[in-house]
């Protein structure tokens, strides 16, 4: 489904919004973000915060998942993290997923920037996951 399908479905449905980047992170967060949508019934805001090429398979994955769907193309001159906000508070999200990046010891005492922001400005519920290490199975 697309943007004007999602428009047309109910005003009051739940909504999460997800922070996108196309790095592990990024795929973390749009995995876990379809996976709560389909538990709630909900519409997902995805801001998209990786260069406009990589919208393609973005919009794939979407579309498989088979939910109602909106993307918002970061501005590349804006911080993501502003972006994530917004769009969670002009949405009125229930709550915002994003992903994090797995750190060495000493980065572990350092959040990212934008992570941390996300966290600690957004009104409504945050919940951030991490990517899979590389090589490793679970």
């Amino acid at each position: 489904m697309n943007d004007t399908e999602a428009q047309a479905g109910d005003a009051a449905a739940s909504t999460i919004v997800v922070g996108y980047s196309a790095k592990p992170e990024g795929m973390a967060a749009l995995r876990t973000a379809i996976v709560e949508a389909r538990r709630r019934d909900a519409r997902l805001i995805v801001v998209h915060t990786s260069p406009a090429e990589e919208l393609a398979t973005l919009t794939e994955e979407l579309d498989a998942a088979a939910l109602p769907y909106e993307i918002r193309q970061a501005p590349d001159e804006l911080d993501p993290a502003d972006e994530v906000i917004s769009a969670a508070e002009s949405s009125k999200a229930d709550f915002i997923v994003i992903g994090l990046r797995r750190r060495s010891p000493v980065g572990k005492l350092l959040l990212g920037s934008n992570a941390q922001r996300v966290l600690l400005d957004a009104s409504c519920p945050v919940l951030a996951v991490k990517a899979e290490p590389i090589g490793r199975d679970s």
